[in-house]
């Protein structure tokens, strides 16, 4: 089986060199490289390489189910008893798994790509060679430098060693392929905007026809982003969901430029200007994720999630220096292509607040790539590693945030080239009283703003994260009471019609909406409390509003793994809500220990206050015996979840094309706000 993996890998190399060269000299010397038949090969090519990658991937999946510890990765990386969900996870679970997988999502993106290039056959031709180019890069990695179906040398192993513990959790079926679609589906916007730039591409079509491509890409990494988060919370034991560790910081980078793309493009799709901006925020979105590879693959830094060390990460390093040349060469050379047609008016527009939206994130991101790679520069100049903690990077990355909340609430209220002050106070003035007023609770009930920075900081998050939500609340109820006049309309099917008009507008509300959310539940960190104790039956661990009862401890065995676990009864005010169980298991095949805790969110007791009950096993202590249990009460984190739910359905939303508007007959004139109806 193992022949037929390795076969197909190298007629996908052939095909996806076939691709990048012969599309290429279509490119070159062709008068019609589309659609002539030289370019219809190439372009059929690549959608072989889809099919031949795919069946790489099959076999090494069948593989896995088949147990065949003849290829070596299948011994590393599973055993007979792994449950079957699992199995599957065993493609991306080593380094040469997850770059097959990369490979394959890349060759699904291309192969959807070529099935479309009757959109623009010229601009598709570009955008083809440019992904076959990066898919010939994988391809030469997984054929001479990371083998996925090496076999083993010697005697058969009865048993594998077995998938990683860390990674035997349903989240983990989900998460990184949801984060590789995010990271491999950049290459897409990329490839257009190199293409649009090298052939000098006239008008901005081009942003038209990957901003569908650019926020599906995006709403994928969020996705992985967040989920990652929240594995890191619900099994990593420590009560966290976000330590900046290095592959945490990849993930977030990229992200961040991606952000700051959907955002500034709508300048350029509007006035003309920001141009060699935004395809500088392109280039740099799709290098950061390659970057973010050779974080996790070239051992250069250690991190619970990164891999192996390795030597790949020469490959990388190299790959990103030539397409940073290439990126450099044609920003520089066709520069007066991308000449602004306007230039910023007024401080108090639609153009600034994105302009300093931008600049925002990009702070955070530098501050982000300057804390990940210091260790490395520090060893480099000094001859040790100096490494950089969370202190760091929340000195940065929490007032920016901050101001990237204020922006988010005021951006909305601003017209194009310029607002009028007198228009921005009428329409600021509700949110801002009830903004005011959330602060003006959180005092009330008992939190001093001035006695800590971490209150002031929460505090402020409140405040911002209230004026977000009642901004695009007020901005949804005035646009649907102009419509509700016009059509006599009740305002809900008013506001569900000013959706349909500007889906774009609209779901980008509803994600900023979520975006409120998510900083709500971050907001309560330094409400965070914890205890740890040594718990016999009976005992009892007082905590927050909870009182912990330990009834008894029980272990048990199966195939895959052994465990033991605390019985855990809860009560909040003198009566029991819940019993919980933490559990600590030892990996039979990996001979590896996890500690998997167990998480009770209060929705019942108090929906807007939610607090999530976070209990840990640590294990027993080796003089008295006795089990270890620690206990967690933290604030508000539940909502960073449900606000990652309300994103995904906002960039759904912003994805529906919009429909006609209603024509109604109005017998009076009516007069609109400025923003309702208008295109961002």
């Amino acid at each position: 089986m193992s022949y037929i993996g390795s076969w197909a890998l190298i007629l996908a190399l052939g095909l996806s060199a076939y691709s990048f060269v012969v599309g290429l000299l279509a490119l070159l010397f062709s008068k019609h490289p589309a659609s002539g038949p030289i370019g219809e090969t190439a372009r059929r090519a690549g959608i072989a390489t889809f099919a031949a990658v795919l069946l790489a991937g099959i076999v090494l999946v069948v593989a896995a189910f088949n147990d065949d510890f003849s290829i070596a990765y299948i011994f590393h990386h599973s055993n007979r008893d792994l449950p079957i969900a699992y199995k599957f996870a065993v493609l991306w679970s080593g380094q040469e798994g997850s770059l097959l997988f990369w490979s394959l999502l890349l060759a699904g993106y291309g192969f959807v790509l070529r099935l479309r290039y009757k959109t623009d056959q010229r601009l598709f031709a570009y955008a083809s060679v440019i992904i076959a180019s990066v898919q010939v890069f994988f391809l030469l990695i997984l054929n001479f430098a990371a083998h996925p179906f090496a076999i083993m040398e010697g005697a058969l192993p009865p048993d594998g060693t077995g998938l990683n513990p860390l990674l035997q959790y349903p989240e983990m079926v989900i998460h990184p392929p949801m984060l590789y679609l995010g990271y491999v589906g950049f290459t897409v916007p990329f490839a257009f905007a190199l293409g649009a730039l090298i052939m000098k591409y006239p008008g901005e079509k081009w942003i038209q026809i990957t901003r569908r491509w650019t926020m599906v890409t995006w709403c994928f990494l969020t996705v992985g982003v967040f989920l990652g988060a929240h594995w890191a919370y619900a099994v990593l034991g420590w009560g966290g969901y976000w330590g900046w560790d290095p592959v945490e910081n990849a993930s977030l980078m990229p992200w961040l430029t991606g952000t700051a793309f959907l955002h500034s493009v709508m300048m350029q799709e509007k006035r003309g200007m920001l141009k060699v901006w935004n395809m500088s925020l392109i280039f740099a979105t799709f290098l950061l994720s390659m970057l973010g590879t050779f974080l996790t693959r070239s051992g250069v830094i250690s991190s619970v999630h990164a891999f192996a060390q390795s030597s790949i990460g020469t490959w990388f390093l190299v790959f990103i220096a030539l397409t940073l040349a290439v990126c450099t060469f044609f920003l520089i050379a066709n520069r007066s292509h991308l000449k602004s047609e306007h230039k910023l008016e007024s401080l108090v527009s639609r153009e600034s607040s994105f302009l300093f939206n931008n600049l925002l994130l990009l702070v955070v991101c530098f501050t982000i790539l300057w804390g990940t790679f210091f260790p490395i520069l520090s060893e480099f100049v000094q001859g040790h590693k100096v490494t950089v903690g969370p202190p760091f990077f929340n000195r940065v990355a929490i007032p920016v945030a901050l101001l990237l909340l204020l922006l988010t609430a005021v951006g909305p209220l601003l017209a194009w080239r310029k607002t009028s002050v007198e228009s921005l106070k009428r329409n600021f003035l509700f949110p801002a009283i009830g903004a005011l007023a959330i602060g003006g609770m959180m005092i009330l009930f008992g939190v001093r703003p001035w006695e800590d920075p971490s209150y002031f900081y929460a505090t402020m998050a409140a405040i911002l994260s209230a004026l977000v939500i009642f901004t695009v609340i007020s901005e949804f109820v005035r646009g649907g009471r102009v419509i509700a006049g016009k059509s006599q309309q009740n305002l809900f099917s008013a506001m569900i019609h000013l959706y349909h008009r500007n889906t774009r507008r609209y779901g980008g509300y509803i994600v900023h909406f979520g975006v409120a959310l998510v900083v709500i539940g971050i907001l309560g960190t330094p409400f965070n409390k914890e205890v740890e104790k040594e718990m016999a039956f009976g005992d009892k661990i007082n905590i927050g509003p909870y009182t912990l009862v330990c009834q008894s401890y029980t272990q048990d065995d199966n195939p895959n793994y052994a465990n033991e676990w605390a019985i855990i009864n809860v009560f909040r005010g003198g009566k029991q809500i819940t019993t919980m169980y933490p559990e600590r298991r030892f990996y039979k095949a990996s001979q590896q220990p996890q500690t998997l805790p167990r998480i009770y969110p209060s929705f019942r007791e108090d929906f807007f206050l939610v607090t999530d009950l976070y209990l840990v096993y640590e294990g027993k202590n080796d003089t008295t015996g006795r089990p270890i249990i620690k206990a967690h009460v933290n604030p508000l984190v539940p909502w960073i979840w449900i606000g990652l739910i309300i994103m995904v359905f906002g960039t759904i939303v912003a994805l529906v094309p919009n429909a006609a508007a209603v024509q109604v007959a109005a017998t009076t004139p009516v007069r609109a706000p400025a923003h309702v109806g208008a295109g961002d």
